[in-house]
């Protein structure tokens, strides 16, 4: 199903006009009311240049840039303006805050309805939405967007496993939204209970907010008895809804492109990559009121593909995240993404899909432990360290822990975890 046929499939020509019109409304907006933006962009009533050939020579924005002008240094409307705030966690150092016009929450909204739809989801089914509400996106921003489509929403949150399943039985939701860490902790639990997936009434499943492989992928598709998809965003840009894999294609997330200019940078050299080339996603919003965002870093790697999709859709496809910037492992020095590790782990059938990352040892010479829960009435995956460093070119400590040892996650999973003592 796809939710706006007129502008999902459009010629690419069409969207590129559509993209002229917006970036320039959007440049101009942030240099006349963002002072970060009035600093750094030129006085663009001086540039006869098309916005897009422009916007290659503008400054990128960076995360530090937000948390340096915490909470709303880049706020570009009067305050009674505003309808809503959001924030990041602030894990990795002070969060950033988001906010939202009437009109974002509209954009957001409809984007989100296209990103399940794209999922398989139809008006008149319904969604258990089991993202955190809150402060974090993902909650309120699925909720709107189920709503945008005409699917009913369970509003269950994270936790509570065993609710969450008995939920499933009950209400009888045809989509399950979620981390895909706590996708597979439900599907534990749903075995635990005595409930096989063709019991359920569940279809889809939307999973998000971490990176993730196929292996999860066919995991979760086994034990739920669903199809997977990906789903993207992150809050400084909106929040998801940023790109969606089409249940159709499974073959790439599709950005939506007329609200989210795309672009693909070596992080080194800071330009452009091929299509098909890894890099860093930058992202420019193209209609945001409340805080629009001139090529935002957003650290995470991808590829680029801009050819139409066997769904119909026409806009660029962006791989499914390798990876963050800042989140490589540095093991005797080979540069590796968790997300690799967990590729090799799950080609194993005796692997669970429960694992952690584990430094330990002394900082001046650290060893990388697999700590991983073999699927339960097999035996511990043989041969794994060599297949691991036959693949990725590390050698790890493989380490077989019993069932239930692996935290499990009810959000995002912390997948690497540091031991080390001096």
């Amino acid at each position: 199903m796809i939710w706006d046929r007129s502008v999902e499939t459009l010629e690419r020509s069409r969207l590129q006009s559509l993209q002229r019109t917006r970036l320039s409304w959007t440049l101009h907006w942030a240099r006349e009311r963002v002072p970060f933006y009035a600093e750094r962009l030129p006085d663009l009533d001086r540039w006869e240049r098309h916005p897009q050939e422009l916007l290659q020579e503008l400054p990128f924005t960076i995360k530090s840039d937000l948390r340096d002008r915490y909470p709303l240094g880049f706020l570009a409307v009067p305050r009674q303006e505003v309808r809503r705030f959001h924030a990041s966690s602030g894990t990795r150092g002070k969060p950033t805050v988001v906010a939202y016009t009437e009109h974002d929450l509209t954009m957001w909204a409809e984007v989100v309805a296209r990103s399940l739809a794209a999922a398989g989801m139809e008006p008149g089914q319904v969604l258990q939405n089991a993202y955190g509400y809150g402060l974090f996106t993902g909650g309120l921003g699925l909720h709107q967007g189920a709503e945008r489509l005409g699917v009913a929403v369970i509003p269950a949150s994270g936790g509570q496993t065993e609710r969450q399943v008995q939920l499933i039985t009950d209400l009888g939701p045809d989509g399950l939204a979620c981390t895909p860490s706590y996708a597979l902790y439900i599907a534990e639990t749903m075995q635990a209970m005595g409930i096989a997936p063709q019991d359920t009434s569940l279809k889809t499943g939307i999973f998000g907010a971490e990176p993730w492989s196929d292996g999860m992928r066919e995991r979760l598709e086994a034990a739920l008895g669903i199809q997977a998809v990906d789903i993207y965003g992150l809050s400084e840009i909106t929040g998801p809804g940023v790109a969606m894999e089409c249940v159709e294609g499974k073959a790439g997330l599709h950005v939506f492109e007329d609200f989210f200019y795309v672009e693909v940078i070596d992080p080194r050299t800071l330009q452009p990559v091929g299509p098909g080339e890894v890099g860093e996603l930058v992202l420019t919003t193209l209609s945001k009121e409340a805080m629009p965002m001139i090529r935002y870093r957003t650290g995470d790697l991808v590829s680029a593909n801009p050819e139409p999709c066997v769904c119909g859709r026409t806009m660029t496809r962006i791989s499914r995240v390798h990876g963050r910037s800042d989140d490589m492992l540095i093991v005797r020095g080979v540069n590796v993404f968790p997300s690799e590790i967990e590729r090799v782990i799950l080609s194993h059938p005796g692997a669970s899909g429960q694992y952690q990352l584990v430094w330990e040892g002394h900082p001046s010479r650290p060893d990388l432990v697999v700590e991983m829960e073999a699927v339960p009435g097999t035996a511990a995956p043989e041969g794994l360290r060599e297949h691991l460093h036959a693949q990725l070119g590390v050698h790890l400590t493989i380490r077989v822990v019993e069932a239930g040892a692996v935290p499990r996650s009810q959000g995002k999973a912390v997948r690497v975890v540091n031991r080390m003592t001096e």
